[in-house]
């Protein structure tokens, strides 16, 4: 079991997931997010390749249109 925190708040997973694999577990699949791990952003393209581990910290923004 691994420890996070995202966006201020603890959760746990089961076991180390990689960030496409947060995505998916959390419905923003599809939606126009920004990923910042550790206080460095994580390009779309590398989501698959990062392993989140014990004490990340996430901050997930969504974007939001209006006008």
């Amino acid at each position: 079991m691994i420890q996070l925190t995202v966006n201020g708040e603890v959760r746990q997973f089961d076991e180390s997931i990689n960030i496409t694999q947060f995505i998916e577990l959390n419905n923003l699949t599809g939606k126009r997010i920004a990923i910042e791990r550790n206080g460095e952003i994580v390009p779309r393209s590398q989501y698959a390749d990062h392993y989140l581990a014990e004490g990340d910290c996430l901050e997930v923004v969504v974007a939001v249109g209006g006008g």
